[in-house]
């Protein structure tokens, strides 16, 4: 689930690669008003869902969804981004 430009492989498309890193400046922007890291997430989480929701059908948000979930489960989301920091992020 890589987005950063920095580490865009060849099969990312270059949008992606845009979209990520205008999110990378986003959740700096957030974090720098001192909003807590849950309240980004989720905002961020549910400004997708919306997102997804007026451009795919249910069982493609679901395939989406499914795919977010088997990164967390395989390990592959905390080989990316490193170990848990400690904040609360239970929702």
């Amino acid at each position: 689930m890589p987005h950063d430009g920095d580490h865009a492989s060849p099969e990312t498309p270059a949008d992606l690669s845009h979209a990520g890193a205008i999110v990378d400046k986003a959740i700096e922007y957030m974090t720098g008003q001192n909003l807590s890291p849950l309240s980004v997430a989720s905002a961020l989480l549910g400004g997708s869902l919306g997102l997804l929701a007026r451009t795919m059908s249910d069982e493609a948000i679901v395939q989406v969804l499914q795919n977010a979930m088997s990164s967390v489960r395989s390990g592959e989301l905390r080989a990316e981004y490193g170990p848990h920091q400690g904040t609360s992020g239970h929702a």
